[in-house]
């Protein structure tokens, strides 16, 4: 038995309205990127520093917004400047705002950070609400440099003083 086009039609018509009025709510939505840098300042000794941004990509604001990063052990690393944690009374629906510190670490290890974690009040929701960070990719803290990068390391050293 087939379906009638005009009734196949009507059908996913009828679903696609529902699907657009579900999406357009008045509601903030979170988004966070986790950037994380490593440079070797001296023998024995690494710096990390680290910038997340968090953009409201929602039509409404987000209130009470506060950010906690804590993948960073202090067995492993010291804090240089910043803080771990930052808070902003509100963040309206289309602006951003970011947050940055720097960490040092004499302890060779592979680090593997999570996400950030980012909570949020919404006026029409007494609930806190969270939205999560991208991961970074893991750090090679205090590591060895192989033959091939410590390679591209000369060439490009090479490369910048002859075209001086």
């Amino acid at each position: 038995m087939a379906i009638p086009m005009d009734s196949m039609i009507f059908a996913l018509s009828l679903l696609f309205f529902i699907s657009a009025a579900f999406s357009i709510s008045d509601s903030p939505f979170i988004v966070a990127h986790k950037r994380a840098t490593l440079t070797n300042l001296q023998s024995g000794i690494d710096r990390v520093s680290v910038s997340i941004d968090v953009y409201n990509r929602g039509s409404a604001s987000a209130f009470d917004v506060s950010l906690t990063d804590n993948s960073w052990g202090h067995e492993v690393f010291d804090i240089v400047s910043g803080n771990y944690t930052k808070t902003w009374e509100r963040l309206d629906a289309g602006s951003h705002v970011s947050h940055s510190f720097e960490l040092m670490s004499q302890v060779k290890t592979r680090h593997f950070g999570a996400p950030a974690v980012i909570t949020f009040r919404v006026p029409t929701n007494a609930k806190l609400q969270e939205a999560y960070s991208t991961p970074i990719l893991p750090l090679d803290i205090l590591a060895d440099k192989t033959a091939e990068q410590k390679f591209e390391w000369v060439t490009l050293h090479l490369f910048k003083q002859n075209s001086v």
